[in-house]
């Protein structure tokens, strides 16, 4: 998986409080409730990405000016989470299908992966109960 360039961790916790408008404590303690979780160094270093001073944006709009309690807004950030996974998904079926590939399998996840018309999916890929969709 490539990560996007807003996903990259780049801040400290002190860098990232500073972006933030926050105390370098507040995002420790947003890690550990598991709002805002960092990537860590090999050294068990924070590290945040745009992203995530973005996640750590929204948590404190949402608190402070919405009231929106702490439960509510691990909610809220796990479903946008989850929405920007699957319109990237989605970007790629259609990239796909614009570049003359027709063919879809799913694999033991769910997902669905691009084939090339003629070409079978791998059998380490997909299921021997996989759905396999054509489209002509």
């Amino acid at each position: 998986m490539t990560l996007l360039a807003e996903d990259v961790p780049r801040y400290t916790v002190t860098a990232a409080a500073h972006l933030a408008g926050m105390h370098p404590q507040t995002l420790r303690q947003y890690d550990r409730l598991g709002l805002v979780v960092p990537r860590r160094t090999a050294g068990r270093g924070r590290r945040y990405s745009a992203r995530d001073i973005a996640d750590l944006l929204a948590v404190q709009r949402l608190s402070a000016r919405e009231g929106v309690n702490l439960a509510g807004i691990a909610r809220i950030l796990t479903l946008e989470a989850e929405l920007r996974a699957l319109r990237r998904e989605v970007e790629e079926l259609r990239a796909a299908v614009h570049a003359d590939q027709r063919v879809f399998a799913v694999n033991t996840a769910g997902d669905a992966v691009p084939l090339a018309p003629g070409q079978r999916p791998v059998q380490r890929t997909v299921s021997a109960g996989a759905l396999v969709l054509w489209r002509g």
